[in-house]
């Protein structure tokens, strides 16, 4: 499991305003759970340049014991030569101080913060803390069901089809041959039916029979006198 950028900006900036509260600048390092560099700041700047190898080597050791750095630092100091072995080994990222802390999410430990720089004593581990709040407050959040955020920006849709429109609502809208019944067909001898109205009694008169195709086979059959059409 690893860190995302928008985690890390929200923990540095979470140390920023406690830094600022206390009036004392400080190097804010925060690591991923390899130990690499994510994001840094020097608030300081450009004093206190030592502040920021620090900070780095106090949060690279928070992760590296998966504990606060004051804890390393009561327990290691009983341990001859263990501070400086450690320190060669890792080219200075090692060190026995506070203000070092692991960052965990759901229980994994996912990066760690060091900050380094602070005016009185338990400053730096204040800070530190103060961008662990971040994280816990984040989590502490509930997540909001995808099923009720669906149902605030669309509206409900209603299961019942709509009922078919009425004859009479398109009675302005059809012209008036579609608004009457429609004719009937003639019987073959040409006779009208008994039980036509007289609307259709007029249609069926108005019939004209049909008329020659101008364009008749024989008219087509003078330009191309091949009727099979087309290349074989």
């Amino acid at each position: 499991m690893s860190m995302s950028i928008d985690t890390a900006r929200r923990i540095l900036e979470a140390s920023k305003q406690r830094a600022r509260e206390l009036r004392s600048p400080v190097s804010i390092a925060i690591v991923d759970a390899g130990g690499h560099l994510v994001l840094f700041e020097r608030m300081m700047s450009p004093y206190g340049w030592a502040t920021g190898n620090i900070s780095i080597a106090k949060a690279s050791t928070a992760v590296m014991f998966n504990q606060s750095t004051d804890a390393v630092a009561q327990w290691g100091a009983g341990i001859p030569g263990f501070a400086s072995s450690m320190a060669t080994m890792t080219e200075g990222k090692f060190i026995m101080a506070a203000g070092g802390w692991p960052i965990r999410s759901g229980g994994v430990t996912v990066g760690g913060i060091g900050v380094s720089g602070g005016n009185a004593p338990g400053r730096d581990d204040e800070i530190a803390r103060a961008g662990l709040a971040a994280v816990d407050a984040a989590a502490a959040q509930p997540v909001q069901p995808q099923s009720s955020i669906a149902s605030q920006s669309l509206s409900p849709v209603s299961s019942v089809p709509p009922a078919a429109p009425s004859s009479s609502s398109y009675s302005n809208v059809l012209p008036p041959y579609y608004q009457s019944a429609p004719p009937q067909l003639q019987p073959e001898d040409g006779a009208t039916p008994q039980n036509a109205s007289p609307g259709q009694q007029n249609i069926t008169k108005n019939i004209v029979p049909d008329q020659d195709d101008p364009y008749n086979n024989n008219t087509f059959s003078q330009y191309n006198p091949d009727r099979s059409g087309g290349q074989v």
